[in-house]
C-alpha cells in the first residue's frame, strides 16, 4: 500500500533532545540497514478491514476516503476524548523495523496529529508523529507517560493533504522522515522489540493509508 507524493518544502533546523540540547540536522545517507531476515507486510484496505488488528484506544475504522493513495478507502481514527489513540497491526513482534505510512490530518482544534508506533509491548512504545497544528516533527517514548526524545522544526503539514511518515529503528538507532526528508536521528535503548501501530492524540481526526512494515521477527517484550 505504498504511494508517491510531491516532496514538500520541509525545513529541518535541528534536533532537540529530551534535555533540551540542540544538534545539527542529520545528513542524508546515514540510514541504518535492517539485518537479514526482515519480512515485509503491506496492508490493502481496498480488499480487507481490520481483522487481526488490536485497538488499544480510539475509534478506528476503514472508511470510504475519496482520493486515498491506494484507492477509495483509508483507516480513520475519530475518537476525540482520549489522551492518545493507538491501534496495533497484526504482524510481529519485531526487533528492527522500517515502517512507512501515509497520513492525512482531517480535523482537530486541540491537536491534529498522526504517527507511527514501533516496539509496542505491554503498553510501552516509541511514537514518531507529525502535527498539522505545530511546526515540529517529534519522537517520543511512552511508558505510562510520554517523554520527548527528539524534535525537528518543519513546515506545518497541511490539513486534508496526504503526507508520508517513515521510521527506521535498528538496535538503539532511530531515524524518521517526513515527506522524504530525514529529520530525526536519535539513539535510545529502552525498548528492544514489539509490534507496529498507528497513533493520534486528543481530538485529532486522522486518516492513514499505505502502511508498509518491514521487520525482523523476534522478541516478545521490550
Amino acid at each position: 500500500m505504498t504511494g508517491d507524493i510531491s516532496r514538500r518544502d520541509v525545513l529541518a533546523t535541528g534536533l532537540v533532545a529530551a534535555a533540551g540540547a540542540g544538534s545539527p540536522a542529520p545528513a542524508e545517507g546515514a540510514e541504518p540497514k535492517l539485518p537479514a531476515g526482515a519480512v515485509e507486510t503491506r496492508f490493502d484496505l481496498e480488499a480487507g478491514g481490520l481483522e487481526g488488528w488490536t485497538t488499544v484506544a480510539g475509534e478506528w475504522a476503514v472508511e470510504a476516503r475519496p482520493g486515498a493513495p491506494s484507492g477509495a478507502r483509508a483507516l480513520v481514527q475519530r475518537a476525540t476524548r482520549n489522551p492518545f489513540n493507538v491501534i496495533v497491526a497484526p504482524p510481529g513482534p519485531f526487533t528492527d523495523v522500517d515502517v512507512t505510512v501515509r497520513v492525512q490530518p482531517i480535523a482537530g482544534r486541540e491537536d491534529a496529529s498522526g504517527g507511527i508506533v514501533v516496539r509496542f509491548a505491554d503498553g510501552r512504545y516509541y511514537v514518531i508523529r507529525a502535527n498539522a497544528l505545530e511546526d515540529n516533527f517529534r519522537l517520543y517514548s511512552y511508558d505510562g507517560a510520554r517523554r520527548q526524545l527528539a524534535s525537528a522544526r518543519v513546515t506545518v503539514p497541511a490539513f486534508k493533504q496526504w503526507h508520508t511518515v517513515r521510521v527506521v529503528a535498528v538496535g538503539d538507532h532511530i531515524q524518521a522522515w517526513l515527506d522524504d526528508a530525514l529529520l530525526l536521528d536519535h539513539r535510545d535503548a529502552r525498548f528492544k522489540a514489539g509490534r507496529v501501530g498507528l497513533w493520534t492524540k486528543a481530538d485529532s481526526i486522522t486518516a492513514f493509508d499505505d502502511l508498509v512494515i518491514r521487520g525482523v521477527p523476534g522478541g516478545g517484550t521490550s
